[in-house]
């Protein structure tokens, strides 16, 4: 590895016969394998071989950050420029993880083991999708730790001390009525697994209740169907960047999906030769076969062939810079709202979320029932699709044509 990065023997030599060269080179050929380009590589390098000199010989046992940065130090010292040491840390971490040697720093918990085993028994009993284990489990966390500060034993825990916990975090954090209930809704199902383990009283979650959240109480926050063309004809450039957010804007527009099923969307979901989309719906927790649209096909095919990285991951959207790893659901809010804000779309909502809403006021606008439109979108019942009734129908009747005839 280091004879392609470097042409003169003698730095190659310098390289090979310092120590932890085999972990250093092991590291920058996964690098490259991830995209990184030579310039990238050979920064790396040079910064790791210093990195290497310096570490203790039981380095393998674990480097914490406090370790780290007293090797930064003597780094800022070494040379000129205030970046350096922040320089070795950004790249000295990523390598000391992929050799299993990074000591990431434990805030102690009391409760850490119980919620592991509340992530786990979600995931494996319940069957429940990762969006909900992360959400549920970071609203567990955070109401433990509010345990841990008030000295709060979960065994002797109280419905009035629930009632204080809401107060103080509602207030601290803002919470508006909707975050309210959400938190209700995940305190209630984390109390019942503690109540079922015989942690706490198990009357307890029963008196955790919810806030009235009506349920047409606010407008759909999607764009009308002229703003989504308007999207669609910006992103239809030769840029690599546009070719990967058009395919993706599309997925969310046309066929309604959500920013994690277009995320978690692989390869051998799309059937080229059958013209059909297999797409797993979270709230369903099954698959739906949808026909695979013209307009869809050629951008999708146009992003896989010209613009994909030929990485061994099976989903479709990957990050267009080094290191090359599937995109997260969270950066498909950003790919949306650089749109709406580069367009000047006035909206209540500019994410992903805001396209799947067109798409169902589309749909309505077509005459297609609320069962249509509920299956269309991955819905559990027609109740979750109601709200798309609240819109301008004549107004929307008079968007241009889409043509979503082999959607029906």
């Amino acid at each position: 590895m280091f004879e392609k990065l470097f042409s003169s023997e003698s730095v190659c030599r310098l390289h090979r016969d310092g120590p932890l060269a085999d972990e250093r080179e092991r590291y920058l050929r996964h690098c490259a394998e991830q995209g990184a380009t030579r310039g990238t590589l050979c920064m790396k390098a040079k910064e790791l071989l210093w990195l290497a000199r310096h570490l203790e010989s039981d380095a393998s046992a674990g480097v914490d950050m406090a370790g780290l940065q007293g090797i930064a130090r003597q780094r800022l010292s070494a040379c000129r420029g205030t970046t350096a040491a922040r320089r070795l840390i950004d790249i000295a971490r990523p390598w000391l993880k992929f050799l299993g040697w990074w000591r990431a720093p434990v805030v102690e918990c009391q409760y850490q083991h119980q919620l592991d085993r509340y992530a786990g028994w979600m995931r494996d009993e319940r069957g429940l999708s990762r969006q909900t284990v992360e959400r549920w489990h970071a609203h567990a966390k955070v109401f433990l730790r509010w345990c841990e500060k008030t000295n709060q034993p979960l065994a002797t825990l109280r419905a009035s001390d629930i009632d204080c916990y809401f107060v103080d975090e509602g207030a601290r954090r803002r919470w508006s009525r909707i975050s309210i209930a959400h938190t209700a809704t995940a305190l209630r199902a984390f109390l019942r697994y503690a109540a079922m383990l015989g942690m706490c009283d198990k009357r307890l979650a029963a008196t955790v209740r919810r806030p009235t959240v009506y349920r047409h109480e606010s407008l759909p926050r999607g764009p009308e169907w002229s703003d989504v063309r308007r999207i669609l004809t910006k992103t239809d450039t030769d840029e690599p960047r546009d070719i990967r957010n058009r395919a993706i804007l599309m997925l969310l527009a046309i066929y309604g999906m959500r920013s994690g099923e277009v995320a978690s969307l692989r390869l051998d979901q799309i059937d080229w030769r059958g013209r059909a989309l297999q797409l797993f719906r979270l709230k369903r927790r099954q698959a739906q076969l949808y026909p695979l649209l013209p307009s869809v096909a050629e951008a999708l095919a146009r992003y896989i062939d010209k613009v994909r990285p030929p990485v061994p991951y099976p989903e479709v959207f990957i990050r267009l810079q080094a290191p090359w790893r599937p995109i997260k659901s969270t950066s498909l809010y950003d790919i949306a709202n650089r749109e709406f804000v580069a367009l000047g779309i006035q909206t209540a909502r500019h994410g992903p979320h805001a396209l799947r809403h067109a798409c169902a006021a589309r749909l309505l606008a077509d005459g297609l029932t609320f069962k249509e439109i509920g299956d269309h979108l991955g819905h559990r019942s027609t109740s979750a699709t109601a709200t798309y009734a609240k819109v301008d129908i004549i107004s929307l009747r008079e968007v241009g044509d889409f043509d979503l005839g082999d959607l029906q």
